[in-house]
């Protein structure tokens, strides 16, 4: 992704598959995830570093967006309707906001699975780098998902539409901690049934 020359990248993280991290981004810094070998998903969260009970939340980003899309410009909001980012740039525009994370019952009760990875336990223990993984995981923004609506309102899981270095950028309007995780759903098409790296890129102004 070519940086703007105002920014430098101040840290960069691949994630694994099957894995998560976290990273803290300050007011004004932005924050850069990359789908480095394409359809593949990031479960996206987000938390006020001032008050962590505060967090991004897409039930109420779909209320006060009145949208179930999102698109450039639009704001991050939390639990308490407050905007905590902004999504400046996305070169797929196809994400979901609906889904919750996959946790330990999702591949028990649908796959007869009891040690799968899966997202809610990989996002905890992301957080924990922050002392923040006592807390609830929230729903995710879940990037470069591809869910597609019927005729009859219906969700179909489609492949997502990213390719090989396709990005979102955002904006942090607060001091925030995120985290991310490489989604682990093998055996559907959310991520084309491969699990593969994701980067998050955190960029500051020069001084």
């Amino acid at each position: 992704m070519p940086i703007d020359h105002k920014y430098r990248i101040k840290e960069e993280v691949v994630i694994p598959p099957y894995e998560a991290r976290s990273t803290l981004v300050k007011a004004g810094e932005e924050l850069v995830i990359i789908d480095m070998e394409g359809k593949q998903v990031g479960d996206f969260v987000c938390f006020s570093l001032q008050d962590p009970s505060e967090h991004v939340s897409p039930v109420h980003m779909r209320a006060s967006l009145s949208s179930i899309r999102l698109k450039e410009g639009d704001f991050l909001y939390s639990n308490r309707r407050r905007p905590l980012m902004q999504l400046l740039q996305d070169t797929v525009g196809k994400h979901d906001f609906f889904f919750p994370a996959c946790d330990y019952y999702r591949y028990k009760v649908d796959f007869q699975l009891e040690d799968h990875p899966n997202c809610h336990d990989n996002l905890i223990k992301a957080l924990g780098t922050y002392s923040l993984g006592h807390l609830p995981v929230p729903d995710p923004i879940n990037w470069f998902m591809n869910n597609v609506l019927d005729d009859k309102g219906d969700y179909v899981i489609a492949e997502p539409l990213s390719k090989p270095g396709d990005f979102i950028r955002l904006k942090a309007l607060e001091d925030v901690v995120t985290a991310c995780s490489t989604c682990s759903q093998d055996m559907a098409p959310v991520n084309g049934f491969s699990v593969t790296s994701l980067m998050l890129q955190v960029l500051t102004k020069e001084r």
